[in-house]
């Protein structure tokens, strides 16, 4: 009988949950559900947080309290996310996950491939310090070197390109 009290001890936050407590709960659920459903920038979500959080130091009257109302409020979040990653996967949420990806193999790039060029030689058209510009056949471009400063009107080659980054040395 001492054990039943003593659970029953443990939950007495229950009776006092108020009117205000309650529809802040309900209130911070209902914005967490909304979104998990709806893509947005997590101030409907971090908002039903706070009304939680506030609920919870306006009903708990002690320590304990906080703590079993923190921890409800861990498996509630947590159930919640398990919705929303299932509903991702199979639900609503379906259709705004992206699927395909754009890979250069299928004809797509973000940048310019510029690995042709390696070996091409050019002139510096500024002071590369060292990032700079550069004239390659009537080609300009934004060339960067190793760290070594080049003046104007130097003989450059192109020895590899990362992406939009070229690399150049100088010609003696």
């Amino acid at each position: 009988m001492d054990g039943v009290l003593i659970s029953l001890n443990v939950f007495s936050f229950w009776e006092s949950i108020g009117t205000v407590q309650a529809i802040l709960f309900v209130l911070g659920l209902l914005l967490l559900i909304f979104e998990a459903f709806t893509p947005g920038f997590g101030i409907a979500g971090g908002s039903g947080l706070v009304l939680i959080i506030i609920g919870i130091f306006l009903t708990g009257q002690k320590p304990v309290d906080y703590l079993i109302m923190f921890l409800l409020l861990i498996v509630i979040v947590a159930l919640l996310l398990l919705v929303i990653l299932r509903s991702a996967k199979k639900g609503k949420l379906k259709k705004i996950v992206l699927r395909s990806a754009t890979s250069q193999a299928d004809g797509f790039s973000s940048t310019a491939d510029y690995s042709s060029l390696v070996g091409s030689e050019g002139v510096a058209l500024t002071v590369l310090r060292p990032a700079g510009t550069a004239d390659f056949g009537g080609q300009r471009l934004d060339v960067v070197t190793d760290g070594e400063f080049l003046a104007k009107g130097t003989r450059i080659k192109i020895v590899r390109t990362e992406g939009r980054r070229i690399v150049v040395i100088k010609i003696d």
